[in-house]
């Protein structure tokens, strides 16, 4: 296969799984739900956090940002924030104890009932992010997990899940992408 047709190969198949999702009205109305948990949360002055590993920890942080920063209107910070941003707190944890507990530990200190985690993994089995899960929920934190077609082991952890219809790495992340900008410009709507 030559350059040219391997684009444009990749290109179909990110446009499929969009379509896929556009044609699941389960997922779809996922969606919405996860932007009125967003809504609720923060009308509750609580905050909504964040992980992932890789790529998933760069989308993590790209969608935090828009929510605390600004998305399309000028308008006040919401509390968002990604867990995996202090590289100092991240290495000791690490170290210290073990990667599976980079995540938790820090929901153990900042989640609060009412309050949100999104995980996102595109397997849906990364054991830092399902540690976490766990200690959200015996926190009465709300978890809402962005994964591939199965869900995997954050499936059951999940009180929202929204599994992109696709097993393959780079066509989750960008509909995680395409997701998260949906949230947060359903957020904003709704919170100002």
């Amino acid at each position: 296969m030559d350059n040219l047709a391997l684009i444009r190969e990749k290109i179909q198949q990110s446009i499929q799984v969009k379509q896929d999702l556009l044609a699941d009205e389960a997922l779809v109305s996922k969606i919405e739900t996860c932007a009125l948990e967003f809504v609720k949360c923060f009308k509750a002055d609580g905050k909504v956090l964040f992980c992932g590993n890789g790529g998933s920890a760069a989308d993590a942080q790209h969608i935090s940002a828009e929510l605390s920063g600004r998305f399309y209107k000028d308008r006040d910070p919401l509390f968002s924030e990604a867990l995996h941003v202090n590289t100092s707190y991240l290495t000791a944890v690490a170290n210290d104890y073990s990667y599976d507990e980079i995540y938790s530990r820090l929901v153990k200190a900042k989640i609060r009932k009412g309050d949100i985690l999104v995980g996102i993994s595109t397997s849906g089995n990364s054991a830092n992010i399902v540690k976490a899960f766990e200690t959200a929920k015996k926190q009465g934190g709300i978890t809402i997990g962005m994964t591939g077609d199965t869900g995997g082991k954050m499936k059951d952890l999940s009180d929202i899940l929204v599994n992109v219809p696709s097993s393959d790495t780079p066509r989750i992340q960008e509909v995680h992408i395409l997701i998260g900008h949906l949230i947060c410009e359903l957020t904003e709507i709704h919170m100002f």
